[in-house]
């Protein structure tokens, strides 16, 4: 996650536009756009709107930290080489965006702006500056909660209710490079953006200029709700170049109700390493389509183990919900919250099934995650042309007693291109176990005298199991 702030999405302006078709069908009128004047809006919300000044340690490991640059000859080099080589404490401070939930001073923010805090002071729009406690972070969507006691009801605005759509207004507030309060505005460019921030981004991306000190800050529509809390930005020089950032409001409200319930946001897990299902492996296994969720390795013991799951199934629905994507399972499965029982339906050997499971905990700093790894670029192979060397995993040390140990790849080879590194474990080609190199070529031949364009490769590797898709070149005649 950088250090730059983001911003959200509007809701829709007044009416939604809708196209009025005339008698011929290409005359569109559309209704008048945006308010003339945002300044209602940014009157009502303002006072809700705060700066979060953090103050923190950190070490460093220079010792000549604050002494400039000393050359070897110079007589202070010594001295600060044999005193100062240990790690040294040094205050910082930083400063980020808020809002205020509530009178009673629950204040939001990103986890990043607090995340190394000691002190934390939150600045109101009118002047005051009060201690902040941090009542609990989420590192997995970059949120956090703060508390604030004034004694009075202080300003507070209110989580909008609906999803804003493409090309909505959008207000941004926030504290940019630490002037103050500053407005600006845009409009809702895109929804679910993922930017490989975490394993449950689901961003909007919006054009209403944001720069660093706007993190945390609030995201508004025309009406004053808050559609998304600012989190990062897109820029090659730090600046806002117009593309930013922001966690939806349905993302971050019921985070921010677990931070307040409990200090910490619980998660569901079903224990399994989920990649994509490219178009070459939908047809290896199969598949009409390339829409599911593909378990590369289920864990041993976990929910989806327990369930009967296995590696090469591919999760297609959840409680009868279709699964277009892997990291939307790992967000669905997520949401849910731990001990909650689910249905999945899953393909296996080109047949539907469904299992009952109930969901585990999430483990720290752990993901049922998707791996998104491109998996290169398309080609024909056979065994001669894959470009790989191997031998039996149970003659290699320490590459265990399954398997063909991958010895030598060529880089420019087809299994190189499709992801197969030196140091893999093949264990499985088309479904079938493989020991052997005469396994091997007898499992691509059979997927090539059936027709297939591809055999799937289930393979371990220092990540964990993965599956790859090799194309095969078919016989001539």
């Amino acid at each position: 996650m950088g250090a730059a702030a983001a911003l959200a999405f509007g809701a829709s302006v007044g009416a939604p536009i809708r196209p009025a078709f005339a008698e011929a069908p290409s005359s569109v009128s559309v209704a008048p756009m945006g308010p003339a004047s945002f300044a209602d809006v940014v009157d009502h919300v303002k006072g809700a709107v705060v700066a979060i000044k953090v103050k923190g340690f950190e070490e460093s490991q220079n010792p000549f930290e604050g002494q400039g640059e000393l050359s070897p000859d110079d007589p202070m080099y010594k001295f600060f080489k044999r005193f100062g080589e240990t790690p040294q404490k040094r205050m910082t401070q930083s400063q980020g965006s808020g809002f205020i939930i509530s009178p009673d001073g629950y204040v939001v923010t990103n986890n990043h702006v607090v995340e190394h805090a000691n002190e934390v002071e939150v600045a109101l729009e009118d002047g005051r500056t009060l201690t902040a406690k941090v009542i609990g972070t989420d590192k997995r969507t970059d949120l956090a909660l703060l508390k604030v006691n004034d004694g009075n009801k202080l300003p507070h605005v209110e989580w909008a209710s609906a999803q804003p759509r493409v090309g909505d207004w959008v207000i941004a507030v926030g504290n940019p490079f630490g002037l103050g309060g500053s407005v600006t505005a845009g409009i809702v460019s895109a929804r679910g953006r993922d930017i490989g921030a975490g394993p449950y981004d689901d961003f909007l991306q919006i054009d209403a200029p944001v720069n660093r000190g706007n993190s945390g800050g609030p995201a508004f529509d025309t009406r004053g709700n808050v559609v998304g809390v600012n989190t990062a930005i897109y820029s090659p020089s730090g600046g806002s170049v117009g593309i930013g950032f922001a966690i939806p409001a349905e993302v971050a409200k019921d985070v921010v109700a677990a931070l307040k319930d409990k200090g910490a946001v619980s998660r569901g897990w079903i224990g399994v390493k989920i990649q994509q299902v490219t178009p070459e492996i939908a047809e290896s296994l199969g598949l009409k389509s390339s829409k599911g969720a593909l378990i590369a390795q289920p864990q041993k013991g976990a929910p989806a183990d327990a369930a009967g799951l296995k590696a090469g199934d591919v999760i297609t629905a959840v409680n009868g919900e279709k699964i277009e994507t892997p990291r939307e399972l790992a967000r669905k499965i997520a949401a849910m919250g731990p001990n909650k029982s689910i249905d999945l339906t899953f393909v296996r050997n080109g047949s539907e099934k469904s299992a009952k499971l109930t969901l585990g905990k999430l483990p720290e700093e752990r993901e049922a995650r998707a791996d998104d790894e491109d998996t290169g670029a398309t080609g024909h192979a056979s065994v001669a042309s894959l470009g790989v060397e191997v031998a039996p995993a149970s003659e290699v040390r320490g590459a265990g007693g399954e398997g063909l140990y991958v010895t030598d790849i060529d880089p420019n080879g087809a299994a190189a291109q499709k992801g197969l590194r030196r140091g893999d474990v093949i264990v499985e080609v088309g479904g079938q176990a493989v020991n052997s190199r005469a396994d091997l070529s007898n499992a691509i031949d059979g997927a090539r005298k059936e027709g297939r364009r591809s055999v799937l490769l289930r393979v371990k590797s220092a990540d964990g199991a993965k599956f790859i898709a090799v194309p095969v070149r078919q016989s001539a005649g």
